[in-house]
């Protein structure tokens, strides 16, 4: 009897050693919180509020149920987004945008305050608009395009600015896409085809010019050529006709006696061709 006694007193001690380490885990492991690389967290304090300090990374302690924190990712994130925006001239133009962000490190406070651990989704899409379609309402549509250096150095300035009234850091901005509506770009491609009509009669043009001084040239050489035979004759006589007379029938000779299809038809009436006469 007194052995069962004790066995069941050792057995309920067990317990509430076991049952007493169970709370103390508890409360430990709920004490505790982890912050990892790349990241801080904030303190909410249920007295206190929101506590200024932010923490780094490491494990740290915290006073269960009194105080909880939440964790900002503080590396730099991608952001994309797209916005429809008028141009100086009426032309409606699609961009996307494509930025770096990060936030303030030692304003994480005040972040988590005014806009939540989604500060990035609730602030950037909504400004990211509001700049771009304020410097494409300064450009004509086709100076999108001469001058894109320009426009993308005034959107990164004017989009900086902005996003460091909300504490957030923006490490690049680039204009990664544009195009224009369906109207403009068809009347793009009829100005293209106009320039290249307007270049091709250009050219019929400066041909035919040239063909007209071409033919006033060889008319001016050929009446040149007939003066300069003219005052040969009136100085020479008729010898020089005679001569060019003589060396054309010599050519005509030449070319008529290497054809095999040509016969040689003597002026008199003798037609007997190889008849040997002493016969």
């Amino acid at each position: 009897m007194g052995s069962s006694q004790a066995a069941a007193s050792f057995l309920t001690n067990i317990a509430r050693a076991a049952f007493g380490i169970g709370i103390g885990t508890t409360v430990l492991n709920s004490s505790l919180y982890t912050v990892d690389g790349g990241q801080r967290a904030v303190l909410f304090d249920r007295f206190r509020g929101v506590i200024e300090d932010t923490v780094g990374e490491g494990t740290h302690f915290l006073v269960p149920w009194l105080q909880k924190p939440y964790i900002f990712d503080i590396r730099t994130r991608p952001h994309t987004f797209s916005s429809v925006s008028g141009t100086k001239d009426l032309q409606m133009v699609n961009l996307t945008l494509r930025v770096l962000s990060r936030p303030e490190v030692q304003r994480l406070p005040d972040i988590f305050k005014t806009l939540g651990l989604e500060y990035d989704e609730k602030v950037l899409p909504s400004i990211g608009n509001e700049v771009l379609k304020a410097v494409v309402a300064q450009f004509n549509a086709d100076q999108l395009l001469t001058e894109r250096p320009h426009v993308s150095a005034l959107v990164r300035e004017s989009l900086i600015r902005r996003a460091k009234d909300f504490n957030i850091v923006l490490d690049d901005v680039a204009i990664t896409h544009l195009s224009y509506g369906a109207e403009f770009s068809k009347a793009v491609e009829q100005k293209q085809v106009a320039q290249q009509e307007a270049e091709r009669s250009k050219f019929v043009v400066a041909k035919a010019e040239q063909e007209r001084r071409a033919a006033i040239i060889r008319a001016e050489g050929e009446s040149e050529s007939a003066k300069l035979i003219s005052d040969a004759t009136a100085v020479a006589g008729m010898g020089l006709i005679e001569l060019r007379k003589i060396e054309a029938a010599k050519d005509n000779v030449l070319h008529m006696a290497r054809n095999g299809n040509v016969i040689y038809l003597p002026n008199a009436n003798n037609m007997l061709l190889g008849v040997n006469p002493g016969r």
